[in-house]
């Protein structure tokens, strides 16, 4: 489908924006700073049908991160799996879109996630289910950089080379921030390039992950390894924030924050260029 992925990303963070806003928390940061990424997958490069979300070699995305669950519901809704109305929704009582992703209740979720690592794990075990079934599928992974100090991480890394899973491609949301300092005074998973080659895996660097071009190219790169008997992992250098200058700024402080509506609209005005 022909798109402009630009202003599908401007839809998407506005859509963030209001609907955190309207529930007044979230995880605002680590949504903003994977819009690209989803707005590529979604509206480029992915084998779907939200009019048959369980059609058979489909190709599935997976938020190892869990906590971008509203950023994953606003690339949905726009790509038509369900109205835009029920994002206001989100987290509430009697909701289908949970602050973490359920496949049990979203139309579009491949896998229920939110326990650091364990979403990669299944991904890797969908990629290999791919792969014996034949069906030509391709399976997307969204790992957190924090996330990334877990050893579940790497247990799934190393089986999915020992396996060959070309058909799988994870991507690090490398914003370099946690939940409460930088991911460098945490637990340092530098040099990340280093450590994913090491593991077997075939990597790309992309130096700005906020760059919708640069996504797009990443992608197609790592699609194209298809057939090398390699996994692939694409590390996109992100802001923690992306899109909002007052979001941004708060730093670690974003991560889970209050958001009121004069907050979301204040964002939104942002994002729209109308400030």
């Amino acid at each position: 489908m022909e798109v402009n992925l630009k202003e599908v990303c401007r839809d998407i963070r506005c859509d963030i924006m209001t609907c955190i806003g309207h529930l007044g928390v979230g995880h605002v940061g680590g949504c903003l700073s994977v819009v690209e990424l989803l707005a590529v997958l979604y509206f480029g490069e992915m084998n779907i049908d939200p009019a048959d979300p369980q059609k058979a070699g489909r190709d599935r995305f997976i938020c190892s991160k869990g906590h971008a669950g509203p950023a994953v519901y606003a690339t949905l809704a726009n790509r038509g799996y369900f109205d835009k109305k029920e994002l206001l929704t989100l987290n509430q009582g009697g909701t289908r879109l949970p602050s973490h992703c359920d496949m049990n209740l979203t139309r579009g979720i491949d896998m229920t996630t939110g326990s650091l690592g364990q979403g990669f794990s299944c991904a890797v075990g969908a990629a290999l289910g791919a792969k014996l079934e034949q069906d030509g599928a391709t399976v997307y992974a969204l790992i957190g950089d924090g996330e990334t100090q877990e050893g579940q991480i790497w247990e799934a890394a190393m089986f999915a080379s020992a396996k060959g899973l070309d058909n799988l491609i994870a991507f690090t949301d490398y914003n370099k921030l946690q939940i409460d300092d930088t991911v460098a005074n945490v637990n340092d998973i530098a040099p990340l390039a280093d450590k994913w080659s090491a593991f077997g895996w075939h990597v790309i660097d992309v130096e700005d992950g906020n760059d919708v071009e640069q996504v797009s190219a990443a992608v197609r790169h790592a699609k194209g390894n298809r057939g090398s008997g390699r996994p692939t992992t694409v590390i996109l250098n992100t802001r923690k924030g992306c899109g909002v200058s007052f979001i941004e700024a708060m730093g670690t402080a974003n991560h889970n924050t209050k958001v009121s509506e004069e907050d979301a609209r204040r964002a939104i005005a942002e994002i729209r260029g109308e400030e």
